[in-house]
């Protein structure tokens, strides 16, 4: 026996955690097949995300370099959170509400920074519209999605969530 299968044995005999390393295609710790909705929601956060990606370019290359960096920083956070939970819904990893939660509040955030910076007249109709249309219906879908607690963990229906009476129990035999 090699001393590699002698330590693993030991690791295995003592309890001690191993490592097991997903194979590919294997679906991470915590996962299930995504639902048809799941993959739908999925879809729209990767779709939110990708598209914001070009949009980083063009602000980079229109806005002045001190609003550009605040901007772009601001949007790219939030493509790589719309990105990573759309990615984690498609593959039905339950660990997707952390980074649903961080979209949430960086589109709420952008919406409300667009709309108290932009001037009066068109800008501010584009920011009311972006905002109407994109940034809030998203930061809602994200907020539902990180509060909805997963399938397996859902409360099941129980038939009465008193403890017993005396009445009920049955004493003696």
């Amino acid at each position: 026996m090699t001393p590699e299968e002698t330590s693993a044995m030991t690791h295995v005999a003592l309890g001690a955690p191993t490592r097991s390393r997903p194979t590919a295609g294997s679906a991470p710790r915590g996962s299930s097949r995504p639902t048809r909705a799941a993959r739908r929601q999925g879809r729209v956060l990767m779709g939110a995300g990708l598209a914001l990606l070009p949009w980083l370019g063009y602000l980079a290359a229109t806005l002045p370099p001190a609003e550009a960096a605040a901007w772009v920083t601001l949007d790219a956070l939030e493509a790589a959170a719309l990105i990573t939970a759309g990615s984690r819904l498609l593959h039905g990893d339950h660990r997707h509400r952390v980074p649903a939660a961080a979209a949430a509040l960086l589109l709420v955030a952008d919406a409300c920074v667009d709309l108290a910076t932009a001037a009066p007249g068109a800008e501010l109709a584009t920011a009311v519209v972006m905002a109407v249309v994109a940034e809030i219906p998203l930061a809602a879908l994200c907020a539902m999605l990180a509060a909805r607690p997963p399938r397996a963990a859902r409360p099941a229906a129980s038939p009465s969530p008193l403890p017993p009476t005396a009445s009920s129990v049955s004493v003696g035999g």
